[in-house]
């Protein structure tokens, strides 16, 4: 490897690393799925739903960047073109086990655009990471599933807002709510909903330790000061520190552009 680097030759040393990585440091069931990406807007009003459309920004140029498929399942749109939530599904195998890191809270602070005074704001997102679960070994009842029709509000072409092609699945027990509205067709529209819904359920069901439905679903984690993973500084300085590994580089433009690889722990071996 030393020598490798040493003779700059860093695409094959990348792929050694690779290698080492998938075949010795993970063990993990979902290594070779698809992957959905959540984004939600927290502490910070108009300001965190801005962050969210930055943060979304950052990923799909960063997908862009090295040609990796990806899609919107479901997205809210505030009237300043913000994002409350977003969904993405990133279509491509054996990324599970390196997008997982990305999972948590991510924390802005800069001058707020919304503010008069232009006063520093902070802002908060939380993003989560879900393996998508190709063919799931279980059915669910239908007693079980409340099914609802909408009008698509994201791009689709003229009959988005004229016939109801999104769909909303509810799963009761749990109260998990998944929609779709990235396809034309409401009956493909709901085939991804209902995996996605497996997806999410098998996620759970998986932490077999816990016993309680509200413990099933996860700790709630406050998407608010002191449960940042990563932070983003733009004012009074420019810096990204990721908490969790206690990473910091000041490229913070260019991470917020799609260099995520100066940021993420296994920006090496992507």
């Amino acid at each position: 490897m030393y020598e490798l680097l040493n003779q700059e030759k860093f695409n094959e040393a990348k792929n050694i690393l690779r290698d080492i990585y998938f075949n010795y440091c993970v063990n993990d069931e979902f290594n070779n799925n698809f992957v959905i990406i959540s984004i939600y807007s927290g502490v910070g009003g108009k300001d965190a739903e801005d962050w969210n459309q930055m943060l979304f920004n950052m990923y799909s140029k960063f997908f862009n960047k090295i040609k990796w498929n990806f899609s919107i399942i479901d997205e809210q749109i505030n009237e300043y073109g913000g994002i409350k939530y977003i969904e993405i599904k990133v279509n491509k195998p054996n990324v599970y086990n390196l997008l997982k890191y990305e999972k948590g809270v991510h924390r802005l602070v800069r001058i707020s655009p919304f503010s008069a005074k232009k006063l520093r704001h902070t802002s908060f997102c939380y993003v989560e990471i879900l393996p998508v679960i190709d063919d799931p070994k279980f059915d669910i009842k239908d007693e079980d599933l409340k099914i609802e029709t909408f009008r698509s509000g994201g791009k689709g072409g003229q009959n988005v807002n004229k016939v109801e092609t999104g769909v909303r699945v509810i799963y009761k027990p749990l109260n998990l709510i998944v929609n779709c509205q990235s396809e034309r067709s409401q009956q493909r529209n709901k085939e991804i909903a209902l995996k996605i819904l497996k997806s999410k359920i098998i996620n759970f069901m998986n932490q077999k330790k816990l016993k309680k439905i509200e413990e099933l679903k996860g700790k709630k984690i406050e998407i608010a000061w002191g449960n940042q993973k990563r932070s983003y500084i733009l004012d009074p300085y420019k810096l990204v520190k990721d908490h969790q590994f206690n990473y910091e580089s000041n490229k913070v433009d260019e991470i917020l552009d799609g260099n995520l690889l100066l940021i993420h722990p296994l920006g090496a071996i992507f």
